[in-house]
């Protein structure tokens, strides 16, 4: 028999920062991921460092743990034709 893997993902946004943790708890409790991988762009990136940090050590501690973090940037042009660029962050928190 093998084991089905199920893995989630949340993008981090402008809702209340503990809908995030719990939307992250709940993947891990009730919908039973192996993985959640939790993203973000721009100016939400430090959100999600923090969504994942107090789902592992105060939520979930002793049960997940930070499994890779993938990190980039895009260039695309801006409503005004100038090209911007945005950094983003994907952090995969695993069971272990």
């Amino acid at each position: 028999m093998s084991e089905e893997r199920r893995d989630s993902s949340m993008m981090i946004g402008v809702k209340p920062f503990m809908n995030y943790v719990t939307g992250v708890v709940m993947q891990f409790t009730t919908k039973g991921v192996n993985e959640v991988v939790i993203k973000a762009r721009g100016k939400f990136i430090y959100r999600a460092v923090d969504v994942a940090e107090v789902v592992r050590k105060r939520f979930l501690a002793d049960q997940v743990d930070v499994k890779e973090i993938k990190i980039d940037s895009e260039e695309f042009k801006n409503r005004e034709d100038k090209t911007v660029r945005v950094s983003s962050i994907e952090i995969t928190l695993a069971k272990k």
